[in-house]
């Protein structure tokens, strides 16, 4: 038995002594909560998508569109939830997908995740954006598995300097964000007038680089403040970039890239003849393009596009266990976890993060359970009905 469920036995056992979880267990409770706890541009930044969110919702209706159907005296007693991706052993199929500006939800932001992600033995994406640099984040990580998402700058020479610190900290696979080329209509923000990165936040990673001092003029001050947010600008996203540049990756990368914000089939099949490693289906939960298709309902069609031939991972409204099984019944190797662990890390911080992670995992290995799996691998299409 794995373990994982074990959490559900600790909090009743807790309350024969009246201690109530710190947190509720319905995850999907948490925006609620967050939002009453965060400042309204801190909330609108993690909660808001683009455009009227139609996306965002598209993302959560898709699950509801398909339908476990357990299966009975399948002797599932013995649970196994390990999975290995990209060279990474996990003890299970979950990812703490890539978030910025982390500060803005708790002080402690990336480093209280990275802690976070270690105690529970879960690889932990960084993302490009974050409020703590490549190196501190690391540190924070310790001996924990960790992967580096790389937003592409137009300085290539950055770009090289990004990738060749993340390897030096021990980061073992490269994320790469495809769909944030530039930022998207995002009204919750505008109505604000609300960019964390041109407030400093979220460009650590940036200012903390050799070759982006260089540029400005020497370490990041007062003094050159302006001209460092203006030369972020300039370089954050490049809309140029084409599937011919990937060769420009593995010359400077030699572990394992996946590339996100995969939805079309065809896409998938590019990332293949491009020698990528893994695709990511994910919309950015529903942060760029408003109307977009869910994540769960462009998944399928990239599972059959690559076949074996890479492994697909899956990201994008994520908030249950019951969620995570139907992204593994319907071809998905692990899943990116992004909003709920952003709200347990705003509520309680580390602690928080980490109550997160261990009721998606209990409420993981149990709806297996009860649906008849003991392993991942168990979990096919026929596992679910069209609803």
């Amino acid at each position: 038995m794995s373990g994982l469920a074990d959490f559900q036995n600790s909090i009743y056992l807790q309350g024969l002594g009246d201690v109530l979880p710190p947190l509720p267990t319905d995850l999907t409770r948490l925006e609620g909560l967050a939002e009453r706890s965060l400042s309204a541009r801190a909330f609108g930044y993690v909660a808001g998508s683009a455009g009227t969110e139609a996306t965002a919702r598209a993302n959560r209706a898709a699950f509801d569109r398909w339908r476990i159907v357990p299966r009975m005296l399948r002797d599932v007693a013995e649970r196994d939830l390990s999975v290995t991706v990209l060279g990474t052993p996990m003890p299970s199929p979950v990812l703490l997908g890539p978030i910025g500006v982390q500060s803005i939800f708790h002080p402690d932001g990336e480093l209280a995740v990275a802690r976070a992600a270690a105690v529970e033995g879960l690889t932990m994406v960084l993302s490009t954006a974050s409020s703590f640099g490549i190196e501190e984040v690391a540190e924070a990580n310790g001996d924990g598995p960790r992967w580096y998402q790389l937003y592409w700058p137009k300085d290539r020479e950055l770009a090289v300097s990004f990738l060749e610190r993340a390897k030096t900290a021990g980061y073992t696979a490269l994320v790469v964000t495809l769909d944030t080329f530039t930022l998207a209509w995002r009204p919750r923000d505008l109505d604000q007038a609300y960019l964390p990165f041109l407030r400093g936040i979220g460009v650590a990673n940036y200012f903390g680089d050799p070759v982006f001092q260089k540029a400005v003029g020497g370490p990041v001050t007062e003094a050159n403040r302006d001209m460092a947010l203006l030369h972020w600008v300039a370089n954050f996203g490049n809309p140029s970039l084409t599937w011919d540049d990937l060769i420009f990756l593995r010359e400077h990368w030699d572990g394992p890239i996946a590339l996100k914000g995969i939805q079309h089939p065809d896409d998938a099949r590019q990332a293949v003849d491009a020698g990528m490693d893994a695709v990511i289906v994910s919309n950015h939960g529903g942060r760029q393009v408003d109307g977009a298709v869910a994540s769960l309902d462009a998944l399928p069609g990239v599972v059959e596009a690559v076949r074996d031939q890479a492994t697909v991972l899956f990201d994008s409204g994520i908030r249950t266990g019951a969620d995570i099984v139907k992204a593994l019944a319907l071809g998905a190797r692990a899943v990116l976890v992004g909003r709920p662990y952003a709200y347990g890390l705003a509520l309680g911080g580390q602690a928080g993060v980490q109550h997160v992670l261990r009721c998606l995992q209990a409420e993981l290995e149990l709806t297996m359970a009860l649906s008849g799996a003991k392993r991942p691998d168990e979990l096919h299409p026929e596992v679910l009905l069209r609803a």
